[in-house]
């Protein structure tokens, strides 16, 4: 099944114009809203964004706010799961495939000596898709580390049993420090990143992970976001919630 084209408004309004590399060659092309993040994909961006700092908080908090710290935990778990899977099934612009950059396309990009053929405006860039992997893998080892750690006060992870006390208290004592202060400091560039972007270069890039559309030159590829797209993903979350429930109750 083909992914939607972006083509003109029915409007009649001619829409604005730019000046982009096509062959080495300039050539003007209209700009269309063009759909580049489905809605299963921002709404698991914002939901992650609010657990990761809830359950900061609630951790800097503790005692009984440690309950929301747990449930939190299993939604972070929970979300990227379903992101592992919707980076294979999901919209164009979301699937992994799209933004895997080879080392040398990443050095290209970082002294500005992109080749013609490529454009990195749409998706993910090469520094976005950085900061993408590495939150998702440090939140990951976060989230397993705590599946096994103890405070040796009243918390403790519900698959402990399953692990020695040393491995508990290795990981308990990433999970506490070194975890949570590598989260922070990837989650202050990647604002850092994005107010960057705004001041310096003139891209808003949180408005497109609101409304989900970028204006792009016509003929860009647009991300299938119908309600298909969209029951998949329900499923596809439900399911991963139904599998983080049952690892969960494995630890009694």
């Amino acid at each position: 099944m083909h992914e939607p084209i972006a083509r003109p408004s029915d409007s009649g309004r001619t829409p604005p114009r730019v000046a982009v590399e096509t062959a080495g060659a300039p050539m003007s092309a209209p700009l269309l809203p063009t759909r580049v993040w489905d809605l299963p994909t921002r709404v698991f961006h914002w939901l992650l964004a609010a657990c990761v700092v809830g359950s900061v908080i609630t951790a800097k908090i503790g005692g009984d706010a440690m309950v929301w710290h747990f449930r939190l935990g299993y939604m972070i778990f929970t979300l990227l799961a379903f992101r592992l899977l919707w980076g294979v099934m999901g919209g164009h612009w979301s699937r992994f495939a799209t933004f895997v950059y080879s080392p040398a396309t990443v050095w290209r990009y970082l002294r500005g000596r992109n080749r013609a053929d490529e454009h990195h405006d749409v998706g993910h860039s090469p520094l976005g898709a950085l900061s993408v992997f590495g939150l998702l893998a440090i939140l990951a080892l976060q989230v397993g580390s705590g599946l096994f750690a103890d405070d040796e006060i009243s918390n403790t992870g519900p698959l402990i049993g399953f692990v020695s006390g040393r491995t508990s208290s290795l990981l308990t004592s990433w999970h506490k420090n070194y975890g949570q202060w590598l989260i922070i400091g990837l989650a202050a560039l990647h604002v850092a990143a994005i107010v960057f972007y705004a001041v310096a270069r003139g891209r808003n890039l949180v408005r497109p992970m609101l409304i989900g559309d970028k204006l792009l030159p016509t003929g860009v590829r647009a991300a299938a976001d119908g309600w298909a797209t969209r029951g998949l993903a329900l499923l596809v979350l439900s399911l991963c919630a139904a599998a983080v429930a049952w690892l969960i109750s494995l630890g009694g």
